[in-house]
């Protein structure tokens, strides 16, 4: 399984990282920006990721506008719903707002912070991801 990891705050990247490797390979990113050079590098390359996990609030492109732009490549590339990224957005927010138009932009799941665990491999247990 490939990860995509968007996380601006360098504790949280490290843990995410540390934690979600034992579902796959994962690749960081520590922005908006850099997190969609590496998406669309993975189209280019016929090698999609399987989970995203977004931070909402990032420098240059945040979460919300990284799901947007996600969902309208998978779209114009005819990936079907089924089969394209799974998306949980994780966030110190709690700002019903951010998270609802997450989930209609397309987020699949919705993780806190500071990180429940137990909750996110519930999460991940019914996306179907097992650890590896």
């Amino acid at each position: 399984m490939r990860i995509l990891i968007a996380e601006d705050d360098r504790v949280s990247r490290v843990f995410l990282e540390k934690f979600l490797s034992a579902y796959g390979t994962c690749d960081v990113a520590v922005d908006g920006m850099e997190a969609l050079d590496l998406f669309m590098e993975s189209m280019k390359k016929k090698d999609s990721y399987d989970l995203a996990c977004l931070d909402i609030m990032m420098p240059k492109v945040d979460g919300i506008k990284l799901i947007k732009v996600i969902r309208t490549m998978e779209k114009q590339q005819g990936i079907d719903p089924e089969q394209r990224v799974r998306i949980i957005m994780m966030t110190a927010l709690a700002d019903v707002d951010y998270v609802d138009q997450a989930f209609a932009l397309g987020c699949d799941a919705y993780a806190s912070k500071p990180i429940d665990t137990a909750r996110v491999e519930e999460v991940l247990a019914k996306m179907g991801f097992s650890k590896k």
